[in-house]
């Protein structure tokens, strides 16, 4: 009974630290004049489909282990994406 919650505990906590990782790398490339605007945009629009699947994700029955899922997929792929820039 407990199991579910604690696999949950610790992929939201997984989620937080992957997620600071991307926030440092973004920080970084802006600090050295790498950022842009498309960059930034992306940012922001990322984070807008993120929400909209997550809530049709919990609309339809899915669980927030799926949406927990979901969202660390997205930051691995950004910590990927980022480190080659």
């Amino acid at each position: 009974m407990i199991g579910p919650w604690l696999r949950l505990a610790r992929d939201t906590t997984l989620l937080a630290m992957e997620a600071q990782t991307v926030i440092g790398l973004r920080l970084g490339q802006i600090a050295l004049g790498h950022g842009s605007l498309a960059e930034n945009q992306l940012m922001v629009s990322e984070k807008v489909l993120a929400w909209a699947e997550a809530a049709a994700t919990v609309a339809t029955g899915g669980s927030p282990h799926k949406v927990v899922r979901g969202y660390r997929k997205k930051v691995r792929a950004n910590t990927k994406r980022l480190r080659l820039l």
